[in-house]
């Protein structure tokens, strides 16, 4: 029962209770004077009567704040999902909303804990599962050694080391341990550089990179190598998914209010739920997970350079098919 949860302060609140309890009392010793009653039995029974008019006002009062202290226990063994009642307008509302947020965010960042936990094992599992086997059966003498075997196994091993060089990267990009060196970068040097570090790779899966600078002239202003790293992750997820045959377009443009980079493709695109998911981390879609590469966390840092430079990244459908890949920074 917490019939004071309409009135808007804890101050006033308690000036209700103190004027109940004054009032009743008032009114119990009137009663007793006019019922001939002792005015000792008349003061006993005030007395209980405005204690047990404070005690249910004050229950309903405190009951979030006993609510709190049992949901913080909970929380204390691991146990998130607990919330307390907040529907008084007071300060103890205000307070039992900010701890249901606070309980909401503390399940949400051992969610992400847990399924990290459970992602990295998964994405090291694989490479190491296979190159034991591959060991195993060299030792053993059951496969030759040759330069087929060991650049499968280089292979693996490289993709153990993107992984964790990744998973460093983003730890110091939470962080805030990553400084920006910011400066003037010439977009057209830029979208080169990107271009004959992914071109080998395109020309392999029969797919062609196009470059677009509008201006030519066009300076951003930069952390170059991590601005770098965002488009190479970018053309690396757009030459893996387009089909053979087909293009990716790399441009820089200005938008009157910064530069635009954008990447587009002609794959199979992102369906428009998963939109935002891609940039969290592990995360891939069924195309992703049915085509080889990626261990989902690209995207994702990629987003964390982007915020750090003030800019935006986002995906949108390609006509007809296809994806494209925009981040806007800033000037």
């Amino acid at each position: 029962m917490r019939p004071l949860d309409f009135l808007p302060s804890i101050k006033l609140k308690l000036g209700v209770v103190i004027v109940a309890a004054v009032a009743v009392t008032v009114v119990v010793v009137l009663l007793g004077e006019r019922a001939g009653l002792s005015p000792f039995l008349t003061g006993i029974a005030a007395a209980l009567l405005a204690l047990a008019l404070v005690q249910v006002l004050a229950h309903g009062m405190t009951r979030p704040l006993r609510e709190m202290v049992g949901a913080a226990r909970a929380m204390s063994r691991g146990e998130y999902e607990r919330r307390v009642t907040a529907t008084s307008r007071d300060e103890v509302g205000e307070l039992g909303r900010a701890f249901n947020r606070m309980a909401a965010d503390l399940a949400e960042v051992d969610r992400v804990r847990r399924d990290l936990v459970a992602n990295v094992s998964h994405e090291l599992r694989t490479p190491l599962g296979a190159l034991r086997a591959m060991l195993e059966n060299l030792i053993d003498g059951i496969e030759a050694e040759s330069a087929e075997s060991l650049s499968v196994m280089l292979d693996h091993v490289e993709r153990l080391g993107r992984l964790v060089e990744q998973l460093l990267d983003l730890s110091k990009l939470e962080s805030g341990a990553v400084p920006l060196d910011r400066s003037p970068v010439q977009a057209s040097a830029l979208l080169e550089r990107v271009a004959t570090d992914w071109r080998q790779g395109a020309d392999a899966r029969g797919v062609g990179l196009r470059l677009v600078v509008e201006p030519e002239s066009l300076v951003l202003n930069a952390d170059e190598a991590r601005l770098h790293q965002v488009v190479s992750n970018l053309v690396a997820n757009a030459v893996r998914h387009a089909p053979a045959g087909s293009s990716v377009t790399v441009s820089a443009r200005t938008n009157g209010r910064g530069a635009s980079l954008e990447v587009a493709d002609e794959g199979p695109g992102i369906p428009r739920d998963e939109a935002e998911r891609v940039f969290e981390r592990f995360y891939r879609s069924d195309h992703a997970r049915s085509s080889d590469g990626g261990s989902g966390l690209g995207l994702a840092i990629a987003r964390w350079i982007v915020e750090l430079h003030d800019g935006t990244i986002r995906t949108e459908e390609r006509t007809p098919t296809g994806c494209r890949m925009i981040v806007e920074l800033p000037e």
